[in-house]
């Protein structure tokens, strides 16, 4: 019975976090329909379906653009109802699928322009990567709001492109957030203006799928990421992103990347525990942003989804390229900041990459990750593989191809064979954390010489409660849901004051005999519960004695002799409560 409690509870947990959760893949904005008509059916039934569409819509689906005849996408206005409505119409079933064109945005925070010094290209170690390549003979695709021809991109190649949003050839900006980025990757060099670019002899294709005011569609999106797979793109940068999961853009993705296109994405501004789509998508790399000193930008977007972080900039140092003035249209110099500024400095050293002889994306994706520097204690996953370093990955691209032994090393280096990993994510040692159960049970069995009783669900249950908690789901990731259920399922007593925050710092109020107290002043005339209370106080005590001597880091009391004579002085308290709990007991726990 006690057990079926338990793993109630346990369901209760998770069903709660599902019901108030709704995901990135059912969330964002669209005032627009995808109707991806079937292939297999006649030219003429799909006029016919359109003209039906439109009798009972009153709005007629038009092609998304000239490239869309062969894939027979269509657009209509609508929203939520009008979706629904569709998706329940004899007309689905003559589609490969119906769903939202949502609207993603560019990623960019507010912006200072009078920050002088590319700290950003120094910080990736981009100075000695040029002494290897500068990119030539690399096509990299900037998906965004066009990119116009600045001074400071005067010496830079460009490729065709297209402007999605206006259906025309020319893919001018008429925001700045396109031509900045494009300045990250390849901006003009060694000509005496203006700023650097990282890999500055590859070439740029600009295609526009955001407006002026920065938002595009996903039926865009998507169509410019098959143009830049179709028109010899070998990198695809996407500075932009929303919720919403798509299966045109995920479709497009795949074709993109079956293609050998190497595809990255900025992971989002919203400081929130998973990246933002496209990022998410499988075969995207997703970029987190960090600041001048390395630590994570305030904005920026963590956990699943992030696979690696670069150079985003904050209030204390922007990332300089040149760019217009979108009142005007005048070029200047500013500084930008946001995952949209992070995501380019990956695009750039791909291109890096792929010009010193890797080209698959896997491949590249794992240079990246092999020779990112690994940040140490990232619980949250605010960095993925690590700091983007340029020189490392070139370095450990002009080896070759990367060996078996390679990512071995890699995976080794990085954590991944460490069983503690598969465990907890690494945010916990595992061989502590067994300690501590140990260490619970070793306490009650010593108890048990003195004051007789049988073992049961009860106190066993007390005893994991108190010393370790489920531990094995503190590092749990699962596709769009929230992480602090499984932080919190995953800590013992002592760290639930510090569950939600996601580090390893003890609360004091937590790791103390309080709660111990509190459980066995209000179960100890319960017959059964009375049980779990001892178990938990026992659990607790072992877990302060084990952390006293591993990691005493407390609030407000540091890392030192305070710390520790505190966790080991409540250890004695808890074990003496306990005891005392027990005292004259000699019936069945």
């Amino acid at each position: 019975m006690r057990r079926f409690l338990l793993l109630c509870l346990f369901i209760v947990g998770i069903s709660f976090a599902l019901f108030n959760f709704n995901g990135l893949a059912n969330k964002g904005n669209f005032d627009s329909i995808v109707l991806d008509f079937r292939e297999d059916i006649p030219a003429a039934k799909v006029s016919q379906e359109i003209n039906a569409i439109a009798t009972k819509f009153s709005n007629t689906p038009q092609l998304n653009s000239v490239f869309s005849v062969s894939d027979r996408l269509y657009v209509v206005k609508g929203d939520r109802n009008t979706l629904k409505s569709l998706k329940k119409s004899k007309f689905a079933k003559e589609t490969e699928y119906i769903e939202p064109n949502y609207i993603y945005t560019a990623l960019e925070a507010p912006n200072d322009p009078d920050y002088g010094k590319q700290w950003n290209l120094r910080s990736i170690n981009v100075e000695a990567a040029w002494n290897e390549t500068k990119g030539k003979d690399v096509t990299v695709a900037v998906i965004d709001t066009g990119v116009s021809p600045v001074p400071d991109l005067k010496d830079t190649t460009f490729v065709k492109g297209y402007d999605f949003v206006n259906d025309k050839v020319e893919a001018d900006d008429d925001n700045g957030h396109g031509t900045h980025v494009a300045g990250t990757v390849a901006q003009s060099t060694n000509n005496n203006y203006g700023v650097a670019g990282i890999a500055y002899e590859a070439s740029i294709m600009p295609l526009k799928v955001l407006s002026a005011y920065g938002g595009g569609t996903v039926a865009d999106i998507a169509e410019s990421i098959r143009f830049a797979a179709d028109n010899g793109a070998d990198v695809i940068n996407m500075s932009l992103g929303g919720g919403g999961e798509s299966q045109v853009m995920k479709d497009a993705i795949d074709y993109a990347h079956n293609k050998g296109v190497v595809i990255i994405a900025a992971a989002g501004n919203e400081s929130q525990n998973s990246a933002s789509y496209p990022a998410r998508y499988q075969h995207v790399i997703g970029v987190a942003a960090i600041d001048a000193a390395g630590e994570k930008a305030p904005y920026s977007n963590f956990g699943a989804g992030v696979d690696i972080s670069a150079p985003g900039g904050s209030q204390a140092g922007l990332i300089l390229q040149d760019t217009i003035d979108p009142e005007t249209g005048v070029a200047e110099i500013r500084g930008f900041q946001g995952t949209s500024m992070a995501s380019p400095h990956v695009a750039g050293v791909a291109a890096l990459i792929r010009a010193s002889g890797v080209t698959q994306p896997d491949e590249v994706l794992a240079v990246l990750q092999k020779s990112a520097r690994v940040i140490k204690d990232d619980n949250l996953n605010y960095f993925g593989s690590g700091h983007l370093d340029a020189a490392a990955a070139v370095l450990t691209a002009q080896k070759g191809q990367i060996s078996f032994q390679d990512f071995f090393r890699w995976l080794r280096q990085n954590g991944y064979l460490n069983l503690r990993f598969w465990f907890d994510g690494g945010a916990i040692a595992l061989l502590p954390k067994l300690a501590m159960v140990l260490g619970s049970y070793l306490l009650a069995w010593f108890l048990r010489v003195y004051f007789p009783f049988t073992w049961t669900w009860s106190l066993a249950s007390g005893l994991v409660a108190g010393s370790s908690g489920l531990f094995f789901l503190r590092g749990f990731y699962i596709f769009d849901l929230p992480q602090w259920p499984f932080r919190l399922l995953g800590s013992s007593i002592p760290e639930l004051g510090n569950a939600l925050q996601g580090n390893n710092i003890l609360n004091p109020v937590f790791a103390s005999v309080l709660i111990p107290f509190v459980l066995i002043a209000l179960f100890l005339g319960h017959p059964s519960w009375k049980w779990f209370a001892v178990g938990s106080s026992l659990g607790v005590a072992s877990c302060l004695l084990v952390s006293a001597v591993v990691t005493p880091d407390i609030w407000w009391l540091g890392e030192g002799l305070v710390a520790r004579s505190f966790l080991i002085g409540n250890a004695l308290l808890c074990y003496g409560l306990a005891w005392l709990a027990m005292k004259g007991e000699t019936q069945t726990a």
